[in-house]
């Protein structure tokens, strides 16, 4: 329990989270994958370049400090850390190493004048309180898989059984424990981390599951990225009978039992979620609204799996938008998703149920788009498939 002088302290410095909690986060980022190689694997490379991830943990830090006093303001976001650490195995002894490094990068970028003892020793018992909110919660998920039918802790051995071409771009690797055992379970929306090791360097990764839970397999179809070091080797490398770790699933972007009409919106990639949430409503009766938008044919995967799903289910219905259409390319929409177009594919009774997926700008316009629409905020769910941003159109 903190005491008020040290919540006092953590609220006081949330004017200097505002103003550069972003230099202070980089730094502890600088300090922590250049002094301690343990934990570089569970930290991708890439969002760090980018600086994705220094700006989603100084946001993270910020609405703690912000929240310091009543944490169930912080809404969805302890959830989705939880479930992240959980799908790249962050364990109890990891806390420490992050704790020693985010206060010395406190003391550093902001200050001796700032940064007293008093405000250290304030900013470290308010990092044990969230760390052990952390490590309980990620204990409880852990726990579950281990006991689920089928379920395990930590990494379990699986072989690529299948491998499956779905577009110029994504590729579907279908995956069975190499023991032979069943396979637990999972929500339509969540996603799988895997582990393997590239020239030397253990790497470790998240991507959707993109197929119902079976029992026997999980098919995660993914998008190869020109500078993506595991998505590359696993479009060009990976092959039929090879091995690799994963880790049980994870997320909680996931459908929800309801019976109002229901609405999946996805671009390039982010439709991979989509696909599991679209069988497991199919059968239900609800309206499902189904709408893709893709560069062009050639990229756009999936295509004639979801049109069957929609011919064979009247109340399924599927729009697709191509924004750089090819020679013959037809879709129902040409160019950019926009408010009017999305307004007239959703259904007409806007208390509906709303998934989106895709690029960060995607996304922010049509956050955007629902918002003017007048769907209830509430019932309108995203996710990022890297580090959390503000979705700003």
């Amino acid at each position: 329990m903190l005491s008020p002088q040290q919540l006092a302290l953590i609220k006081a410095t949330v004017p200097v989270l505002e103003a550069g909690g972003e230099a202070l986060t980089t730094h502890f980022y600088k300090i922590m994958l250049g002094e301690y190689p343990e934990v570089r694997p569970l930290f991708n490379q890439a969002h760090q370049a980018s600086g994705d991830q220094p700006r989603a943990l100084a946001n993270s830090v910020l609405m703690y400090a912000k929240h310091i006093e009543e944490l169930h303001k912080l809404g969805p976001l302890v959830g989705q850390i939880v479930h992240k650490h959980v799908s790249l195995q962050i364990l109890p002894e990891h806390y420490p190493i992050v704790g020693s490094c985010l206060l010395r990068a406190i003391r550093e970028v902001v200050g001796p004048e700032i940064a007293t003892d008093e405000l250290i020793d304030a900013w470290a018992a308010a990092y044990q309180q969230l760390a052990n909110l952390l490590i309980g919660a990620e204990e409880e998920v852990y726990a579950a898989n281990e006991r689920a039918e089928g379920g395990w802790r930590g990494a379990r051995e699986f072989t690529l059984v299948r491998k499956d071409v779905e577009s110029e771009e994504i590729t579907s690797f279908y995956l069975e424990p190499s023991d032979g055992g069943a396979l637990l379970d999972f929500v339509p929306g969540q996603y799988i981390g895997l582990r393997l090791t590239l020239d030397g360097e253990e790497l470790r990764r998240n991507y959707s599951l993109s197929a119902p839970a079976n029992g026997r397999q999980f098919r995660i179809s993914v998008k190869r990225e020109n500078d993506g070091k595991v998505s590359r080797h696993l479009h060009e490398n990976f092959q039929v009978g090879q091995r690799i770790e994963l880790f049980p699933p994870a997320g909680d972007f996931t459908l929800t039992p309801s019976d109002k009409p229901l609405v999946l919106i996805s671009a390039g990639v982010g439709i991979t979620p989509m696909l599991p949430m679209l069988e497991s409503a199919k059968d239900s009766g609800r309206p499902i609204h189904f709408i893709h938008c893709a560069r062009h044919a050639g990229v756009q995967a999936f295509d004639e799996h979801v049109k069957a799903v929609a011919e064979a289910h009247p109340q399924v219905s599927y729009r697709v938008c191509y924004s750089e259409p090819r020679e013959g390319d037809a879709a129902d929409a040409m160019g950019f998703l926009t408010r009017e177009q999305l307004d007239a594919w959703l259904p007409a009774e806007r208390d509906a149920d709303v998934y989106f997926l895709g690029p960060k700008p995607f996304m922010a316009n049509v956050k955007r788009f629902l918002r003017e629409l007048e769907v209830p905020e509430q019932q309108c769910r995203f996710e990022f498939f890297g580090p959390a941003a503000k979705l700003e159109a």
